[in-house]
């Protein structure tokens, strides 16, 4: 892969990682807002807080590793190990990094794993 396709895909990585870093930490706010709200003697107040809880920790926990995803793709980049398939060591569609620029597998390697199979 050139040089400038790397840059690109690159800042569109580091984008993704601060719109996600600035997710989770909405979340949290949220979530710490929720457990103040929670103190509420109203059973429907507290089943509702406890809702918002909840959801804001799933929202917030699939954030977290796509993150975590996002994060490995920026050391691959700087490891030189980018756009290369982490199972068969083919090189991945570029339009597949397009589309999923944390893109770890190749897509036949993709379907494998989504399979079991791999």
């Amino acid at each position: 892969m050139d040089e400038q396709k790397l840059r690109t895909f690159e800042q569109k990585l580091l984008e993704k990682q601060q719109e996600l870093v600035n997710k989770v930490r909405k979340s949290e706010e949220y979530g710490r807002e929720a457990e103040s709200e929670e103190e509420s003697p109203d059973l429907v107040d507290k089943a509702s807080s406890s809702y918002t809880k909840e959801f804001l920790f799933r929202l917030s926990n699939s954030d977290r590793q796509l993150l975590q995803m996002v994060n490995a793709a920026i050391n691959r980049i700087r490891n030189d190990d980018y756009g290369t398939c982490q199972n068969c060591e083919e090189p991945i569609n570029e339009k597949r990094l397009e589309a999923v620029p944390w893109a770890r597998l190749c897509r036949d390697c993709q379907e494998l794993q989504e399979q079991g199979k791999l």
